[in-house]
């Protein structure tokens, strides 16, 4: 049964948005009981009546700081196909998605040494309201394009989608990897210009 969305938030959901908060503010899912307990304002052991661990406690908390970013990135996204220049429309597409993963990217990197954390999160949703993850947004504004004669009708928007959220991923991701946390992420010069006028060369309708 869903729960009222004006309704208060259970104490369990209390508890998910303090370490939340926490997370968002440090860029770091490296908490203590104590802290988290001090942010909620329970007593420490307030956290195991609603949880197995603390570990339970701050894969839940990640979920919601990711989907939060991702909800954030969507809303600053394109409004509708048919509006403004769709070869501008793409590079807003790249900025936010170059955005939301340089700002979870270190908190995944605090997590690398505990796999069980990781694997937990990674059998989560971490869906949208729009019910489809960016690259799949941005599939379906390509598609709308398309058959708004804004973008060649021959192109494949899903690999079109997976070239330029994946181009995010490889210029981030190693990050994560071969790196040592606390990690920063310098975007290139002309990273974004170059990428999104390549792909637009290759996509654009031609003039009859």
């Amino acid at each position: 049964m869903l729960r009222d969305p004006g309704s208060e938030p259970t104490l369990r959901e209390h508890l998910i948005a303090a370490a939340a908060r926490l997370i968002e503010r440090r860029r770091s899912a490296v908490l203590t009981v104590r802290e988290i307990a001090q942010e909620a304002q329970v007593a420490d052991g307030v956290l195991y009546n609603h949880f197995a661990n603390k570990e339970e406690l701050i894969v839940q908390a990640v979920h919601a700081h990711v989907l939060t970013m991702v909800e954030r990135t969507i809303g600053r996204l394109p409004e509708a196909a048919g509006r403004g220049d769709v070869e501008e429309n793409l590079r807003a597409y790249l900025n936010r998605g170059l955005e939301l993963l340089t700002e979870i990217l270190p908190i995944f990197a605090g997590l690398l040494s505990q796999p069980r954390m990781l694997a937990r999160f990674g059998e989560m949703s971490v869906n949208t309201e729009h019910g489809m993850p960016l690259r799949l947004v941005l599939r379906d504004y390509l598609r709308a394009e398309q058959e708004l004669g804004r973008v060649a009708a021959t192109v494949n928007a899903d690999a079109a989608a997976t070239m330029i959220i994946g181009a995010c991923h490889d210029l981030v991701l190693p990050h994560l990897l071969y790196r040592p946390p606390p990690v920063t992420v310098d975007i290139p010069a002309g990273f974004v210009d170059d990428l999104i006028g390549t792909l637009w060369s290759g996509i654009a309708p031609t003039s009859s």
